[in-house]
């Protein structure tokens, strides 16, 4: 790995290839209008890729991300759309609707001592139906144009949801790497026994990574709407995969002990600029999941080869 930020050199070389595969067989890729679009849809995945990598870090699964985001982007909308809430509670709204969630999925995989694998499925599938019956099964259109400029304005050329990714990856970068929390994710995922032994308060630190994890989510989900100019209960179908893969091609362990935000960064480009150069190639939407799922499991694959070599 580089030194600093925690990426592995890998990472970038597929970077670097992938987009050099693009370049040569899709047309219009090599385009500044294209790279900004990469960096802007690539701004929710990278997002929830964050989250992936705190819970992931400490040995926990998230699979709820992706309801949890239609969740927060609907939340928002009812409240400014529908019940007429100046913009800035119903953001705030949709973030607790998040946060919420999240503290309920770590409250029972922690206080319950339910897998992470059920509780979080389950909240895929409460989140979604929560999403719908708040927006009566259909999308919300007409956000506040301030909800809105977050998801289409830009400063300095570039789209504000790339602006919140980057800020968001230092930010977070410097909690997981330099913070006693970062520190304390990292020891319960490589031995919570011994997190326990030391004096950690493991089960408060794992309900606090899923708050983080449904607020992020939730973020993500405001971006989606804000970008689209609707909040969508359908959105974010499957995006939960493509946020844990884009965490592990960036060096995140999936089974714990090892993360870096600044890889799952370069892990959600990779996803961005597969999906776009598919997309330029008119590729299908069926073989691009198929192309995602083969990344995922190719990547926990050699994951697991490089941690079996000797020293």
């Amino acid at each position: 790995m580089l030194r600093g930020v925690g990426v592995r050199l890998e990472s970038i070389l597929v970077l670097l290839g992938l987009a050099l595969a693009m370049a040569l067989l899709a047309p219009n890729f090599v385009s500044l209008s294209n790279f900004l679009n990469i960096l802007q849809a690539t701004a929710v995945i990278g997002i929830l890729a964050i989250a992936a990598t705190f819970v992931l870090s400490s040995a926990g699964l998230d699979l709820s991300l992706g309801s949890v985001l239609a969740l927060g982007g609907t939340v928002t909308g009812v409240l400014s759309v529908n019940l007429g809430l100046p913009w800035g509670m119903a953001l705030l709204g949709g973030l607790a609707a998040g946060v919420l969630a999240g503290g309920i999925n770590g409250y029972l995989i922690a206080k319950a001592a339910i897998p992470a694998f059920i509780v979080t499925l389950g909240m895929l599938s409460v989140g979604r139906g929560l999403s719908l019956i708040i927006a009566d099964g259909k999308p919300v259109y007409g956000l506040p144009p301030a909800l809105t400029f977050l998801g289409q304005g830009r400063l300095l050329e570039v789209p504000m949801p790339v602006w919140i990714l980057l800020g968001l990856t230092v930010v977070f970068h410097l909690i997981l790497s330099r913070t006693r929390f970062g520190q304390y994710t990292l020891v319960i995922g490589d031995n919570e026994m011994a997190a326990r032994v030391t004096g950690i308060d493991v089960t408060a630190h794992k309900i606090r990574l899923y708050m983080l994890s449904g607020g992020l989510a939730a973020l993500a989900g405001l971006l989606f709407a804000a970008r689209v100019n609707a909040a969508d209960p359908t959105a974010g179908i499957g995006y939960e995969l493509s946020a844990i893969t884009a965490a592990v091609i960036g060096g995140t362990n999936l089974f714990g002990g090892r993360g870096t935000v600044v890889g799952s960064l370069l892990g959600a480009l990779i996803m961005g600029v597969l999906q776009n150069g598919l997309n330029l190639m008119a590729v299908p939407a069926f073989y691009q999941q198929v192309a995602i799922g083969v990344i995922l499991v190719l990547a926990v694959w050699l994951d697991r080869v490089r941690d079996r070599r000797p020293a």
